[in-house]
């Protein structure tokens, strides 16, 4: 098995009369440590799946394996700990808190969790070390999504969860975030799961996720994932 296993999953929603099915039978494996893209257009499904995989949404039917529990079954109560404990989330919009520095906006991510890492030496890891007494406001675009990043990571989340990461971000910007996800991955073994629209993104991927009109339409393994520096789009 492995780390992480979607196996026939359907999301389903009801909207009147019409039953709107988000995720149409998914099935996938995700290693643990892999770097996954989930790619696919707006609309795709691809959102839906990286909700559910981490608890911020149940399936209507199918397996949601995660470290050989199935969360597909889980109430809300372990949903919650399984978000708190477990799960790592990095945003499009950074979603800081306004008025805590990037220091305390990290500071209170980790009092939620057991042995999570010191803040400021996260920090520190991301380029932050001269930037942790500002607040959100006194930091650009790719400043704060370096913030955000610290933010899930130090927690020593077993998952990394990205919903278009750079989406937010110019080139030279988004390429820096980038450096940091595939580091957690190479560097520490976290499994990381981006979301995105972005076709260039996947070459730097051990595994690609194809998803259109809810189905996942391909799989594709790459054997020799591209150094983030040759990326270009």
């Amino acid at each position: 098995m492995g780390y992480i296993e979607m196996e026939h999953s359907f999301k389903r929603y009801q909207v009147g009369e019409s039953e709107i099915i988000a995720n149409n039978d998914v099935s996938f494996t995700i290693e643990k440590g892999e770097l996954v893209v989930i790619l696919g257009a707006s609309g795709a499904g691809k959102s839906t799946v990286l909700n559910i995989l981490g608890g911020m949404d149940t399936n209507s039917s199918g397996k949601v394996v995660i470290d050989q529990q199935d969360i597909s079954h889980y109430d809300r109560k372990q949903l919650t700990a399984y978000r708190r404990n477990d799960v790592g989330f990095v945003f499009q919009f950074y979603n800081l808190v306004a008025n805590l520095t990037a220091l305390e906006n990290v500071e209170l991510a980790v009092e939620i969790v057991e042995d999570a890492s010191d803040p400021a030496t996260v920090l520190t890891d991301v380029g932050l070390a001269h930037r942790m007494h500002n607040f959100p406001a006194q930091l650009s675009g790719g400043e704060q999504q370096r913030v955000a990043i610290a933010r899930a990571v130090a927690k020593n989340p077993k998952i990394l969860l990205c919903d278009e990461p750079t989406g937010a971000l110019d080139y030279h910007t988004g390429k820096q975030v980038l450096q940091i996800l595939q580091d957690m991955s190479r560097k520490n073994g976290t499994t990381v799961v981006i979301v995105t629209h972005n076709v260039a993104l996947a070459p730097i991927a051990d595994r690609v996720i194809h998803m259109h009109d809810a189905k996942v339409k391909a799989i594709e393994t790459n054997s020799i994932p591209r150094d983030i520096a040759e990326l270009e789009w």
